[in-house]
């Protein structure tokens, strides 16, 4: 009798078949506006950056005990690099399309952001001419140095003293800038955007002002008022301490400047001073080169919010 041995088959198993209940469920994309984007992670960076060199610019430049400032021009550029980088990312997250659909449903807002970056590319443009303009009196002052010429040395003091007021008048425009009211956002994902551009816009105001006041407080021993002459000799009220210091470059070069006329004939105090002028020169140097980079980007950043408007 033939047997046969008994052999077992399995069968493949088919695919498992998603239930209703995981056919419902969809993984949440990271495209914007939600909360875990990427460039939305970028920018709280980058605004946190710039927050803490406010805070050490701030801190830095707030002293009551010396008479020399302890910040230098190199934190400037530093700030104006910081704020580069944060207007290019708000260009890059301008450019996604979710991003201009949620702006398209509040043209309204898109218009005051629209006005406030006008406000900072003419802020920015005045800055640059200004720096123009201090480098022009740095040389000046150079030659009149070489030249011995007292009155073109007491004109480059006056000069220190418009340039304190001018950048005090920009720093207080900069401060109405962003001085309206979000409007209300109808889902989380608007109101998340709707914070990371307010941010954005404070930021570049707060920096801003630090980055002029910095510069406008560098020679307030000189303001007008502060100083007389009489004999080439400065009043008693030079002498006083300041509460607020300013750049280290941009204040040495005014206080040489001053003993400068103070000591006239001291040739030791006339090399010093042109020491001082040719290191501020280089000094105002890198900081037009960063203005130049911010005024650019914030030229972008307008553009990209006025195509949020025009083109569908």
């Amino acid at each position: 009798m033939v047997g046969f041995r008994r052999s077992l088959s399995f069968s493949t198993p088919s695919p498992r078949r998603p239930t209703l209940a995981e056919k419902s469920y969809h993984v949440r994309s990271i495209s914007l506006p939600c909360k875990s984007h990427p460039l939305l992670s970028q920018l709280k960076d980058k605004i946190d950056d710039l927050r803490r060199w406010e805070s050490e610019l701030n801190a830095a430049t707030t002293t009551t005990t010396t008479t020399t400032g302890v910040s230098t021009s190199a934190c400037l550029c530093d700030g104006l690099t910081h704020l580069k980088n944060l207007q290019h990312c708000l260009d890059d997250l301008l450019h996604l399309p979710q991003t201009q659909e949620s702006l398209r449903r509040r043209s309204d807002w898109v218009e005051n952001l629209l006005e406030d970056f006008l406000r900072f590319v003419d802020v920015y443009g005045i800055f640059r001419i200004a720096l123009l303009a201090l480098k022009e009196q740095q040389l000046t002052a150079q030659v009149a140095i070489r030249r011995r010429d007292e009155s073109k040395m007491v004109s480059y003091v006056k000069a220190c003293n418009r340039k304190d007021k001018d950048m005090r008048k920009l720093a207080s425009v900069v401060r109405c800038i962003g001085k309206w009211s979000a409007p209300a956002m109808s889902s989380d994902s608007d109101a998340e955007l709707a914070a990371i551009l307010r941010d954005v816009t404070q930021v570049t105001v707060s920096v801003s002002v630090a980055l002029f006041n910095g510069i406008s407080s560098s020679s307030s021993s000189s303001a007008p008022g502060s100083w007389m002459m009489t004999g080439w000799r400065l009043s008693r009220k030079t002498q006083k301490i300041k509460k607020q210091k300013g750049i280290r470059e941009f204040e040495e070069a005014e206080v040489q400047s001053l003993q400068l006329l103070r000591k006239k004939g001291d040739e030791e105090v006339m090399r010093m001073t042109l020491r001082r002028l040719q290191a501020l020169d280089d000094c105002i140097g890198g900081i037009e080169s960063g203005t130049e980079k911010v005024f650019r980007s914030l030229i972008n950043t307008r553009v990209s919010l006025l195509n949020v408007l025009t083109q569908y």
